[in-house]
């Protein structure tokens, strides 16, 4: 019932975002994807994009060649759980899982697990400001942590045109935004993260629609950004491509 509600508000407030919104950036470029890849969270890197790919048994986290779309390296998660957001900090990286209340922080330069942490709810999406680990959780409200300690240390409530957000998915941390991914949809929301207004919608259905996917779950989510050369990334759930765009300003 939770979430048939979330999802009727979130087709309400999908259908007053501006219809404008695709115009609103241009395609760059376009690499292969793995379309086995069940994309939960991303991030771009020193070169190299870092996913994680969910589904309960087939749960991993890899580094990935952006140019090829080559798996550099992996490693399963727990074959109980099912994987969902990561993020970097330092020289780790921290991973959710969906419903376990259980996340893992990994040594990035060779996957080697360094620990495990607890949080209350779902774990959705992770992104990072440079202070804070932030989370998403299917809800509207997205929560801030202590990186070391994974401590909540604050939260924002996000909206659109006065109305709560619900499924707020995987997150990037750019310029100052957060992008995030709505659930089911076509649509990425920019957040300002100070008020949790949605400032701006990005709308990839063109995107969508060259993936001609049939399967429900092939949804958009994915989001890196590489800071060093302004390069925005997105993809999808199980597509085979992952696209290189440019937001207008």
């Amino acid at each position: 019932m939770r979430v048939l509600r979330f999802w009727i508000a979130a087709l309400l407030l999908l259908c007053a975002a501006p219809a404008w919104a695709d115009t609103r950036w241009t395609l760059v470029k376009s690499y292969p994807h793995d379309p086995q890849a069940f994309t939960e969270g991303l991030f771009y890197l020193d070169g190299s994009l870092f996913e994680s790919s969910g589904q309960y048994g087939q749960s991993d986290i890899r580094q990935v060649r952006l140019s090829d779309g080559k798996v550099l390296r992996v490693k399963p998660t727990d074959l109980r759980m099912f994987g969902e957001g990561i993020v970097n900090w330092g020289d780790q990286m921290l991973s959710l899982t969906w419903q376990n209340g259980i996340g893992f922080r990994w040594r990035r330069g060779d996957f080697a697990l360094l620990g495990t942490f607890r949080y209350s709810g779902e774990g959705w999406g992770l992104t990072q400001d440079g202070t804070c680990i932030i989370m998403s959780d299917g809800t509207p409200t997205l929560r801030f942590f202590d990186p070391a300690s994974f401590t909540q240390t604050g939260s924002v409530n996000v909206t659109y045109a006065g109305q709560p957000v619900p499924m707020l998915n995987e997150l990037e941390y750019v310029r100052g935004e957060i992008l995030a991914n709505v659930w089911m949809t076509n649509r990425i929301a920019r957040i300002d993260p100070a008020s949790g207004k949605v400032i701006d919608w990005i709308d990839l259905t063109p995107l969508v629609r060259k993936q001609r996917l049939h399967d429900s779950d092939a949804v958009l989510n994915g989001i890196a950004y590489d800071a060093t050369r302004d390069r925005l990334f997105v993809t999808g759930k199980y597509w085979p491509k992952l696209y290189e765009i440019r937001l207008k300003r």
